[in-house]
């Protein structure tokens, strides 16, 4: 019987295993990689697709072709592709990211003869009908409404606008940018993106000989390219030259605060030791914003920094909401303790505590075939290897307080910061 008056042993994590994919690549361009693990007769299968070069005159087409995949092609209507996935068990949705767009299926192995080709007509008959579009437009609209009275929306998208400039990173959504949607352009904009040569296939659960027949039969001969693809060109990052954003909110209860600027992105030698240093700051917690703006002053529930990692950038931000009447005492406060991470090095004991929580962290985030394959999408559609993860371990067991000094010193200038206040200040 345990004893539950003692504690569970202690024990050091020596080293982190990763499941590795099998790749298959198929004639018409589609690679397929495969993690094949578990027990349960369930796969979930990501098509994902490189965006197009984003285009500011038609800011919205990379988003809403993705989003509207679902709504309708030319043999199924938007309720029909419902009730064929949800009849069968199956789950299916749309992703938009920054860089990629994917559709999801998780569905159980006996059933895929019946949702893949669901998926199969998405990805080549999807024809945006009208009536969904306004539907769409309308909908996103006044999503964009309600989201623009809350503070931190506002901080967040001047911060982003401050720091990646008329990038598709640094873009917001404004109420007109719907209008510029047509029909015609979402098909000329899917008929380009959503092709074999820019679709990367990865499935994860338990993959038979079967499962990946069907996939390869599904996605590979009858699913022919029709046109050139072109590389996807995003331009330079311009950084605007001001460095301070005050959007003025007289009845504000609570003040948004956003700080941060252009940084390392995680193909630099320098990523992994900042990401020490990031959880030292604000990155889980424990960490020293909480312990002071939140534990000791009391002037936030939550407050966090986090590091934004793209192919050509990346970005520092610290990102809380705090009493309107105690706005500036908390500038005073993230600015003291990034000073005081360039002069005192950091203690012992918390840098282990620091070391133990993200190898935990890492850890305790692979706990089924799935995430292993979300790893490997984080490496992969970065241009990294899987030495990535070997040269996070070993960085974050090493690192030490001098490192971290350095890093302070070379990374944080709070003067030079981008400083994003929208309440009252």
């Amino acid at each position: 019987m345990i004893n539950r008056q003692l504690a569970p042993e202690f024990r050091a994590i020596d080293n982190i295993s990763l499941i590795r994919p099998q790749h298959l690549p198929l004639d018409n361009g589609v690679n397929i990689f495969c993690f094949n693990s578990g027990d349960q007769e369930l796969v979930r299968i990501e098509w994902i697709f490189s965006n197009l070069t984003f285009d500011p005159a038609k800011p919205l087409l990379n988003m809403a072709v993705n989003s509207m995949l679902t709504d309708g092609t030319k043999t199924l209507t938007a309720a029909q592709i419902a009730d064929k996935i949800d009849f069968y068990g199956a789950f299916l949705q749309v992703d938009y990211g920054y860089e990629n767009s994917q559709v999801t299926l998780y569905s159980l192995n006996k059933h895929l003869h019946h949702t893949l080709p669901v998926i199969a007509d998405i990805l080549n008959n999807s024809i945006f009908p009208e009536k969904e579009l306004e539907t769409f437009k309308r909908n996103q609209q006044q999503k964009l409404q309600v989201s623009l009275q809350k503070n931190d929306v506002v901080a967040r998208r001047a911060f982003n606008r401050a720091v990646y400039g008329s990038t598709i990173f640094g873009y917001a959504a404004e109420m007109g940018d719907y209008q510029t949607l047509q029909q015609d352009d979402m098909l000329a904009h899917y008929k380009k993106m959503y092709q074999p040569a820019n679709c990367t296939i990865v499935i994860a659960g338990k993959i038979e000989s079967e499962t990946l027949t069907l996939l390869t039969d599904t996605f590979d001969k009858s699913w022919p390219n029709t046109s050139e693809i072109g590389v996807t060109i995003q331009p330079d990052i311009k950084a605007a030259a001001d460095l301070f954003y005050f959007t003025e909110k007289p009845e504000a209860l609570q003040s948004a605060i956003r700080i941060g600027t252009p940084i390392i992105n995680r193909s630099h030698a320098d990523f992994h030791p900042l990401q020490v240093l990031n959880t030292v700051l604000g990155g889980y917690f424990g960490s020293r914003l909480m312990a002071n703006i939140r534990e000791d002053k009391g002037y936030t529930y939550g407050i966090g920094s986090g590091l934004a990692s793209f192919k050509q950038v990346g970005s520092f931000f610290i990102a809380t909401e705090v009493g309107a009447d105690v706005c500036k005492l908390a500038v005073a406060e993230i600015e003291k303790e990034i000073n005081m991470l360039k002069t005192e090095l950091v203690p012992e004991e918390e840098l282990s505590l620091v070391r133990n929580y993200m190898l935990g962290s890492l850890l305790g985030s692979l706990e089924n075939v799935f995430s292993h394959a979300d790893k490997f999408k984080s490496i992969y559609f970065a241009g990294l290897d899987y030495d990535y993860y070997d040269r996070y371990t070993t960085t974050v067991k090493n690192i030490t307080s001098d490192k971290l000094i350095q890093l302070a010193n070379t990374y944080f200038n709070f003067d030079q910061f981008y400083k994003v206040i929208v309440g009252k200040y």
